[in-house]
């Protein structure tokens, strides 16, 4: 009974996995279908780019000021003073 058991439960695993595997592969893009998702990719557009790499350096410099002083910036210009 014991063996029976484990041939039931070894070919139900399988037939999970098989499931599985088959809607993994029913809702995975297409070759055709991926290469036009990698084309639009913000990352494919140099000028998308630079405005992205600008924005990055803007940030970076606000942080590296922001680390750099004792003053609670968080308050923002022109909040209630003490």
């Amino acid at each position: 009974m014991s063996g029976l058991r484990t041939i039931l439960s070894s070919t139900a695993m399988v037939v999970v996995l098989g499931v599985g595997y088959g809607m993994w592969a029913m809702i995975s893009p297409g070759e055709e279908r991926r290469k036009e998702l990698i084309k639009n990719l913000p990352e494919a557009n140099p000028m998308r780019m630079e405005e992205t790499r600008k924005r990055n350096a803007l940030v970076m410099q606000v942080l590296k000021e922001a680390a750099e002083t004792n003053d609670n910036i968080a308050r923002g210009i022109g909040g209630p003073s003490k």
